[in-house]
């Protein structure tokens, strides 16, 4: 069975993504940034309503993934946060200033975490060496790997989603292999060709305010490019679509 992971950006996405047949949350905020942490209320609220399993983020900042002391402690604590609350799963990741895994960092993340299965976000694709990753992060007990194949995007990483999936069927309790960036209805067939379990969706479109008055000249950005009177959110119509021909293939 093919998972199909919808990347939610608040709580009314995530409950679009759950109507539409998603088997798993990715909750973060800020599509702006990759995704970072969910506020409480975002948190609080997804936990309450949604019934499939929800994995938030915990990401403090955009940029890379060498965090200062200040800032690992912040991700301790959302960590626990995350955990105090119930959910089943998180999703964190943290590299060492020669791009490895940082391993005394992420072994105490592991123990924070408890029993909630850990997924190792994007930050596996800035790593210097994937096959090494892959080896510590199966012996830090990490249970899946986001990952794009080290590329701009998973389709362009294939070959490297294949190797490494390759390697998970072999590896006792490995990470599972969850493809993610640029999936999407159009080049879905490609995952599912190539052995796939799990693959990691937005599904999204962009969606216009319900403003009618808009202020002209004034922006909350300091992109001044971005338009204040849009806002990104689950396309239904999109996670209906794929989790269809998921099915299809699931079935056959």
């Amino acid at each position: 069975m093919i998972t199909l992971e919808i990347c939610c950006y608040g709580a009314e996405c995530a409950l679009i993504a759950e109507k539409c047949g998603a088997d798993r949350i990715e909750l973060c905020s800020s599509p702006a940034e990759g995704g970072l942490t969910p506020s409480y209320g975002c948190l609080k609220q997804t936990k309450d309503t949604i019934k499939i399993p929800v994995h938030p983020i915990v990401r403090p900042r955009g940029g890379d993934f060498c965090y200062s002391d200040s800032e690992f402690e912040t991700i301790k604590h959302d960590v626990k946060f995350i955990r105090q609350l119930g959910f089943p799963g998180v999703v964190y990741g943290i590299l060492n200033r020669e791009g490895h895994i940082d391993i005394p960092r992420m072994r105490i993340l592991k123990a924070l975490s408890g029993d909630m299965a850990i997924t190792f976000h994007r930050a596996f694709d800035m790593c210097i060496s994937p096959k090494q990753a892959y080896v510590q992060l199966t012996e830090l007990g990490v249970a899946r790997i986001l990952t794009s194949g080290q590329q701009q995007n998973a389709e362009c990483g294939l070959p490297l989603l294949k190797e490494l999936n390759a390697l998970s069927s072999k590896t006792p309790n490995g990470p599972i292999i969850m493809a993610g960036a640029g999936v999407k209805l159009s080049n879905l067939q490609k995952f599912i060709d190539a052995g796939l379990p799990e693959v990691h969706t937005s599904a999204g479109r962009v969606m216009p305010s319900t403003m009618n008055y808009r202020k002209a000249g004034v922006t909350m950005s300091s992109n001044m490019e971005m338009d204040e009177f849009t806002h990104y959110c689950v396309d239904s119509d999109v996670v209906e679509a794929m989790k269809n021909l998921l099915a299809i293939t699931n079935n056959d």
